[in-house]
This record gives C-alpha cells, sequence and structure tokens, in this order.
C-alpha cells in the first residue's frame, strides 16, 4: 500500500541532495513551475506594483487629509502610510493582492507547507504548482506591516522571497 508523506514539493524529497535531474529556476524548491500561471513573479512586476500602490496612497492621502500629508511634519505626514497599509492589508485579505500587485497581474499566495503527496508513482508531475491557499487577515496585516517597516521586504532570501514572505510562509506568485 502507497504511503502518503508530506513534503513541499509534489513527488520531491527535502533530505535528496540536488541531483542532475533536478531543473534549477527560482521557485523549483517550492514546487512552482517554471514559467508561465504560478511561477514567481519577476523583479519588474513587483517594483512596479510597489510605485503604484505607493501613488495611489498618495492620492487618496491628498484627496482626503489635504496636502498637508506632503509638506508637514505633524500626523498627516503618516497617513501616506496608513493609506498604504490599510490598501496592501484589505485588498491582499480580499484578492491575494494589493491595488497594485492586481494591476501588475501577480498575486500573493500561501505556501501549504503540508501538502500530502503521494510517493508511488501518483505524485504530480515535476514543475507542477503546489496547491496555494489565500494569505488570510492576520497574515496579510502583517505582511503590509512589514512592508511599511521595509528593511524585511529587502532582506532577500531564496527564490526571491523576502524576509516577511520567508516569515509568514508567503510567496508572489503571476497570476496569469
Amino acid at each position: 500500500m502507497p504511503s502518503t508523506q508530506y513534503f513541499r514539493q509534489a513527488g520531491s524529497d527535502p533530505h535528496r541532495g540536488a541531483g542532475p535531474d533536478d531543473q534549477a529556476y527560482p521557485g523549483s524548491g517550492l514546487g512552482l513551475p517554471a514559467t508561465g500561471r504560478g511561477s514567481l513573479a519577476p523583479w519588474s512586476r513587483r517594483l512596479g506594483a510597489l510605485l503604484i500602490d505607493w501613488a495611489a496612497s498618495m492620492v487618496v492621502a491628498i484627496s482626503v487629509f489635504g496636502v498637508g500629508v506632503i509638506r508637514d511634519q505633524g500626523w498627516r505626514a503618516w497617513m501616506t502610510m496608513v493609506v498604504f497599509l490599510v490598501e496592501r492589508a484589505f485588498l491582499t485579505a480580499l484578492t491575494s493582492g494589493s491595488f497594485g500587485q492586481l494591476l501588475s497581474h501577480v498575486a500573493v499566495v500561501r505556501l501549504d507547507l503540508a501538502t500530502p503527496v503521494q510517493t508511488a508513482g501518483s505524485a504530480a508531475p515535476a514543475g507542477s504548482a503546489a496547491p496555494v491557499r489565500p494569505i488570510g487577515w492576520w497574515r496579510s496585516v502583517v505582511r503590509a506591516g512589514l512592508k511599511c517597516i521595509v528593511i524585511p521586504a529587502v532582506i532577500i532570501g531564496a527564490d526571491r522571497r523576502g524576509l516577511d514572505d520567508l516569515m509568514l510562509g508567503t510567496v508572489v506568485v503571476n497570476r496569469r
């Protein structure tokens, strides 16, 4: 009777070394496809999404709180950051992406680290996407807060994942 093991990538053993048959592309260690939907999002789209989010947050903050968000040193100076945090947390929890990420066609998804995989013959093909789940409210709020702190987002680990993504078990992937 085949046994069921729990591994990140379909059909792989995390204790096995990299062999000549293993594919070496960003996201392969996470069980993500090399290209297309579900593959790791490129830096250009991620940076573009961040710039769109910040610009949209500035427009909303200026229209709600006035031009003081640009010139003042008091509480109004923080309103762009507050709008940015709320927008990213709310939309990421609801749609798996902020306003800029939706326009850039990328999504933030949770890696399911305990995905049951058949080890005897019926495993998913190599390079197929591992099952993902929406990240939920608490991960969305924490992730948005960590983006506002900046440092966790710029410390990059394996597979193009920032420290915030590594801490929360999330990854930014292509929507199409």
